[in-house]
């Protein structure tokens, strides 16, 4: 019998666990799901699980008609990852159908008696991939759906819906501005200063990786530090530091930094990318809201942690593990946070806060709040050439969407707002 491609059935354990356990592809990644692989194979089983979630809807709409009831989780896996294969990716049929019927029959009895219903169904969907074209992008869950349609109208939910579906490229901040490294990398040099690489690409192999001439960040992400605008020497607190872009983006704008994060291992990671960039922070675990500063600071940035609903074109298992559940008591730390980190500024400095949400009660009804608990504080409007109208919300924030740079890729969904407290 031949042997089943371990990239593929790494895939459907992924696939599975989102599915069905609600445990999002990092969590799982990090309880080493995917150990034992080559690194070839750990970033080909990723992006096979993500395009599957990602093409989930219309995958089970291929293959509806063929089936009369619904198979067993793993089965119904492997079919939507056959699917998605032939009809997204356009991979030729028999390797498909040959792949997913090894891998059935490596499952022994539980799975094997299936592989004649996983050939059959595949090869009537391989027959019916005209109708692929046809299907509309996957909707959001209903929870997160009507929050966006009162928030932003139908038509702007279905552009960020068709945005999701389009994926993302891949985004990099640059330690100094280097022409001549975008052009190594064949990167677009984006209006606001980050490169984008489209296509797939190995990201630890791309000129200036060992050099630690850059770093992924999304470019919507890169903007809060910018607004910040951090100058040489001053104190810079980076609030809930993790995955640690930011930080390395005020490190290299010569700014003494503080990072916080309550987690070690995302700390770890902070630790990894400051050493391979070469710049330095001092880095602090503890949680927020009991940690405080020996002294205050110049400027602040918090990304407070949130729904991360703007992230879903990069991550689109969210939609299946994340839920309603608990949001207020997300909308509460967002403002305890807040109001912690605005106490520890000096007189006359200045706050970023910033979301990677597209809930309007994350981002602009914050600030709306702080503003009103503190007449001295206000927000600064984002007046950089890079700053398109219609980014600019009511209160003076940004309010960044996935569908936004529609013709270039898009961007995460962000909501950024700066604060200064009168001196």
């Amino acid at each position: 019998m031949a042997r089943p491609d371990p990239a593929r059935r790494a895939a459907l354990g992924l696939i599975v666990g989102v599915t069905e356990d609600h445990e999002t592809i990092a969590d799982q990644i990090a309880a080493d799901a995917l150990d034992g692989l080559e690194p070839n194979e750990r970033a080909r089983a990723q992006r096979l699980a993500l395009s599957t979630l990602r093409h989930l809807a219309q995958a089970d709409a291929m293959l509806k008609p063929y089936l009369r009831k619904r198979p067993p989780a793993d089965l119904i896996a492997l079919l939507r990852l056959a699917t998605v294969e032939l009809c997204a990716d356009g991979a030729a049929p028999h390797g498909v159908v040959d792949a997913a019927v090894t891998l059935a029959r490596s499952g022994g009895k539980k799975t094997g008696s299936f592989a004649g219903l996983i050939n059959a169904v595949l090869r009537k969907v391989s027959e019916d991939r005209a109708r692929w074209e046809t299907l509309p992008p996957p909707a959001l869950p209903g929870w997160l759906r009507g929050r966006l349609m009162s928030a932003y109208g139908k038509q702007a939910v279905q552009a960020m819906e068709a945005a999701h579906l389009a994926g993302a490229p891949l985004d990099l901040s640059l330690k100094a501005a280097d022409t001549d490294l975008a052009e190594a990398l064949g990167a677009e040099v984006l209006p606001t200063g980050s490169l984008r690489i489209g296509g797939r690409v190995q990201v630890s192999g791309l000129p200036g990786f060992e050099a630690g001439d850059w770093w992924v960040q999304d470019a919507a992400a890169a903007l809060a530090a910018k607004l910040l605008a951090p100058q040489p020497g001053e104190s810079v607190l980076d609030l809930c530091a993790a995955p640690g872009g930011k930080s390395l983006q005020l490190a290299a704008a010569g700014a003494r930094v503080t990072a916080l994060d309550i987690s070690p291992a995302r700390m770890a990671r902070i630790e990894e990318n400051l050493a391979r960039t070469g710049l330095e922070a001092e880095l602090v675990v503890a949680d927020a809201l009991d940690w405080q500063p020996e002294a205050p600071f110049d400027a602040i940035l918090l990304d407070a942690p949130c729904s991360a609903t703007g992230t879903i074109r990069r991550h689109p298992d969210l939609p299946f593990v994340k839920s309603a559940a608990g949001i207020k008591e997300l909308f509460a730390l967002q403002e305890a946070l807040l109001e912690r980190a605005l106490g520890w500024l000096k007189p006359g400095g200045r706050l970023v806060y910033c979301t990677c949400s597209l809930l309007p009660e994350e981002g602009e009804a914050q600030i709306k709040a702080a503003l009103e608990r503190d007449p001295a504080l206000r927000v600064v409007p984002a007046a950089a050439d890079w700053v398109e109208p219609g980014w600019q919300s009511p209160e003076g924030g940004l309010r960044l969407r996935p569908d936004f740079w529609a013709d270039r890729g898009g961007m995460d969904g962000f909501y950024i707002a700066r604060l200064e407290r009168a001196a």
